[in-house]
């Protein structure tokens, strides 16, 4: 049993042999950083947000456990379980609709008891499995068409679809991203592309027009018109960038930024955390935490690379375009590049669902890493 599961004594050694160092202190000095930031976001707030910081370490150690136990169980048993897993997420959004706890006029939550997570975080691990599946199993190697595209897109198409009608347009991109990301790395011929392209130009006044909600309308609206409504819905935004601007160059002092500490900033726990951190440590220590990501992003290809089989090489894709994904839309928002659509960022974000996520998903990838030496592979 314990042999068959990759478990065994030759197993753990070569976990040993080859564990990834450079991934595993990138990603803890990423939530070391995270947690410093948090206590700096939280240090002015009310009693309630004050133990945040001790909350988040809680999840990264739950996370920690969580990761090690998907790292340590050969990620091609996860092939086998793939589409077992993708179904369970499936339910799991479903009973969203019954059981969800609404929040600030969404529902994405399921209590349970005092325990209460969001499906539609874990669903994004278990889209990854399933499509490394589907692509793993289709034996094509040249450039995939439209048509070889149906059963994956259909197979992203329904969690996404799912989570957009909570409704939750943030997680719902991330989902139809992550998907986009693998198939663009699986050699789709250019006509297929342009195709792509043109049907996403079709679909988007009619996602304006029937699929979004108006508060969602709102935010896009006011991302293209940021002095609109400075006191309304514009707010987050204004005095995220406000704060980036305060820190200059070095940054205002840990704690010391004046936009935090004087309540101007609101959710800087959640959505808006790099605008504490940036007012903190200013445009350098933003540099410096921007690098963080991009290299996660980067080694991931690299162990996409060089995996020993196609299911490993898309697992690492995926994991690294979920972590891409989310850092560039949180960033984006903050900064006022891209609208506020609620996602968080990746390690620095306070949420219990979105750490265990991100922390499984960096297993998975230390679990392509360290079997990737057993032989050599190709990226897809």
């Amino acid at each position: 049993m314990m042999r068959d599961w990759g478990l065994s004594n030759r197993g753990s050694a070569q976990a040993r042999e080859h564990f990834d160092w450079t991934l595993f202190l990138a990603s803890s000095m990423l939530a070391v950083v995270g947690v410093i930031n948090l206590y700096s976001a939280t240090s002015a707030a009310r009693a309630a947000l004050s133990d945040i910081y001790i909350q988040q370490i809680y999840w990264l150690v739950l996370g920690g456990i969580f990761a090690t136990i998907v790292c340590v169980v050969d990620y091609r048993h996860y092939e086998r379980l793939g589409y077992l897993l993708y179904a369970l997420g499936i339910v799991l959004l479903l009973l969203v609709f019954i059981l969800g706890k609404d929040i600030r006029g969404s529902s994405r939550w399921i209590n349970i008891g005092s325990f209460s997570f969001q499906p539609s975080e874990f669903t994004k691990i278990f889209l990854i499995i399933a499509l490394a599946k589907y692509l793993h199993d289709d034996p094509k190697s040249e450039g995939r068409t439209l048509g070889d595209l149906l059963v994956p897109a259909l197979i992203a198409a329904v969690p996404t679809l799912l989570v957009l009608k909570q409704p939750d347009l943030g997680t719902a991109l991330i989902h139809g991203l992550i998907f986009t990301t693998i198939c663009l790395l699986t050699r789709i011929k250019w006509r297929s592309v342009v195709q792509l392209v043109v049907g996403a130009a079709v679909a988007l006044p009619l996602a304006w027009a029937y699929g979004m909600k108006d508060y969602q309308k709102k935010r896009i609206t006011t991302f293209l018109n940021p002095e609109e409504n400075l006191l309304g819905s514009g707010w987050h935004a204004h005095h995220a960038r406000v704060a980036i601007g305060a820190g200059g160059v070095t940054g205002q002092g840990f704690m010391k930024g004046t936009q935090n500490q004087f309540h101007f900033l609101p959710d800087q726990h959640s959505d808006f955390p790099f605008a504490v951190y940036a007012e903190d440590w200013g445009f350098l220590g933003g540099v410096f935490l921007v690098f963080l990501y991009a290299f996660l992003v980067l080694w991931a290809i690299r162990v996409a690379s060089s995996a020993k089989d196609r299911f490993g090489a898309v697992l690492a894709i995926g994991c690294g375009a979920l972590i891409f994904w989310h850092a560039v839309f949180n960033l984006g928002m903050v900064t006022g590049l891209l609208p506020v659509v609620g996602v968080t960022l990746p390690l620095f974000s306070a949420g219990g669902s979105s750490v265990l996520t991100i922390m499984m998903s960096l297993g998975l990838l230390m679990n392509v890493s360290i079997r990737r030496h057993a032989t050599t592979g190709g990226l897809m």
